[in-house]
């Protein structure tokens, strides 16, 4: 299921899939992975305040954090359930991550895409192997992965110290994690190398206007 992150996104949306009245495009899949405690949730904050997107919001079997919002920041769900959707064949991706399940809705991401909407996700390093190899190449055509480099490994320990939501010993798990991710950068499309809040949102929206115009993505009506 997705969050729309303004209610006249479908506006935006029809202003991208028309660009003249000679061409059109489909959506575009933004995904952008990071290690934890790396900026990203902070990044998608920040492009959801806009229209610019449909933000696709995760299924996860992890307890929900204070201040998260059901619906808005995770669909969570039982793990019996998550395995049934796993089943039914819903996800576009899913894996496990910190000894919970995470998963990406694929149905509701593939309608957006085909109306022209362009879809942002955030999803870790497993999930974005799995959707580069997805059998279904209008989703390979479509994706763009992004990800966001801690400067130094003492940045991330800092930055995860600072938001405290882990313990001591959270904090040396999500370190190693996030040093193993790291040297996956190659894997991605775009690195992003993470200073300020501000100046990842501008690097990241000039990987969009980007994307918007190549010459591949136009579709002659």
């Amino acid at each position: 299921m997705l969050w729309l992150a303004k209610p006249n996104s479908n506006a935006f949306a029809s202003k991208f899939k028309i660009l003249n009245k000679q061409f059109n495009r489909s959506g575009i899949l933004f995904l952008i992975s990071a290690p934890s405690g790396a900026g990203k949730t902070t990044l998608v904050d920040a492009l959801r305040q806009t229209s610019e997107f449909v933000y696709s919001v995760s299924c996860t079997t992890r307890p929900a954090r204070a201040g998260e919002i059901e619906g808005e920041d995770y669909y969570f769900v039982s793990e019996s359930e998550f395995q049934e959707r796993v089943r039914a064949g819903e996800f576009l991706e899913h894996a496990k991550v910190y000894g919970y399940y995470y998963g990406t809705s694929r149905d509701t991401v593939v309608k957006n895409l085909k109306n022209g909407s362009d879809v942002l996700i955030d999803i870790d390093t497993q999930g974005a192997a799995s959707i580069r190899s997805f059998k279904d190449q209008f989703i390979r055509d479509a994706f763009v992965d992004v990800f966001i480099m801690p400067p130094t490994l003492e940045e991330l320990r800092r930055r995860l110290t600072k938001r405290g939501t882990e313990t001591a010993d959270q904090i040396e798990t999500r370190l190693a994690q996030g040093a193993r991710e790291m040297k996956l950068w190659r894997d991605y499309r775009y690195t992003i190398i993470s200073r300020s809040t501000d100046e990842d949102l501008e690097k990241f929206r000039h990987i969009v206007a980007a994307e918007r115009y190549l010459s591949r993505r136009l579709i002659e009506s």
